[in-house]
């Protein structure tokens, strides 16, 4: 007669899973996600679409780093698709996410691949709530430095000035009606977290945006490249130390007339070698840092 047949060893052994399966939010194992046409990755994957976004007042936080800075601001997080391998190394933010009331979905890497903007994903992906507030609540703080985005169309552009004006300690950044939505995944990535660190005011018209801030005691600085004045007779002259909103044109042709003539003043960056002209981001960081250093000197 044959001896029971014992558990197979290797079953016996299996290790546990290694990321937090504890709070209630978070998926129990065995219900990873792996179809594309699961309703909760239709419903992320439709956010890459901006009608869809505004739609929803909900966008797409891709990787440690930005879904990190969402969580610590309290920006809003709905939901977090996360890779078993990710989970595993990120475990705090999977319990943060977590405490925050967001819904924990583990999926496959096919599923991640699908619902990331990147060619190599980080296997962390969230559902935030729009972030943005209304102007009247930027000029009501009394700023002293605000970045203004007009007709600036590459995503990449408008992260990096988003993220060099909180360097620079700006009190806000104004994406008008004619530029980039700030919500696009690749100007969520470049601004590296800085969406949820300042205000940031969508969708305003140029001209409203200059009168109120021009209310609110700021003068409107225009960078372009034929300014009347130079950026180092702006330094010199004690010019940055008031209250400044610096207006961005597009990256292509700058500040067409029209727009250049809402500004109080057009500042020329100088370029001392053979370069044409500067990068828009560039450009913007040193005008940026030149009146942050004015205004903390």
């Amino acid at each position: 007669m044959r001896s029971p047949r014992r558990p197979c060893r290797r079953q016996a052994l299996r290790p546990t899973r290694r990321w937090p399966d504890t709070h209630p939010n978070f998926v129990a194992a065995g219900s990873e996600l792996t179809s594309t046409r699961s309703p909760r990755v239709k419903a992320a994957r439709r956010l890459v679409k901006r009608a869809l976004r505004q739609r929803e007042r909900a966008f797409l936080a891709e990787g440690p780093q930005p879904v990190a800075e969402a969580l610590a601001s309290g920006a809003g997080v709905r939901e977090l698709f996360v890779t078993a391998h990710a989970a595993a190394r990120h475990p705090a933010l999977i319990e943060d996410a977590g405490r925050a009331g967001a819904a924990v979905h583990v999926v496959s890497g096919e599923i991640m691949a699908g619902l990331a903007q990147t060619t190599t994903p980080q296997g962390i992906l969230a559902i935030c709530r729009f972030v943005d507030v209304p102007l009247g609540d930027v000029t009501a703080a009394a700023p002293q430095l605000v970045a203004v985005l007009a007709q600036v169309r590459d995503p990449g552009n408008a992260g990096t000035v988003l993220r060099t004006a909180d360097a620079a300690g700006a009190a806000a950044v104004i994406f008008t009606d004619a530029s980039v939505d700030p919500y696009n995944g690749k100007c969520v990535r470049a601004s590296a977290g800085s969406l949820f660190h300042l205000p940031v005011v969508a969708g305003s018209a140029l001209a409203a945006a200059t009168e109120a801030l021009r209310a609110a005691g700021l003068r409107i600085l225009a960078a372009d490249g034929r300014g009347s004045w130079s950026l180092d007779e702006m330094i010199a002259a004690g010019e940055l130390r008031a209250p400044t909103a610096w207006l961005f044109g597009n990256e292509a042709w700058g500040l067409p007339g029209e727009l250049l003539d809402l500004a109080d003043e057009s500042v020329a960056v100088p370029i001392y070698g053979r370069a044409e002209s500067l990068n828009l981001a560039t450009a913007a960081a040193v005008c940026l840092y030149a009146s942050a250093r004015a205004q903390h000197g």
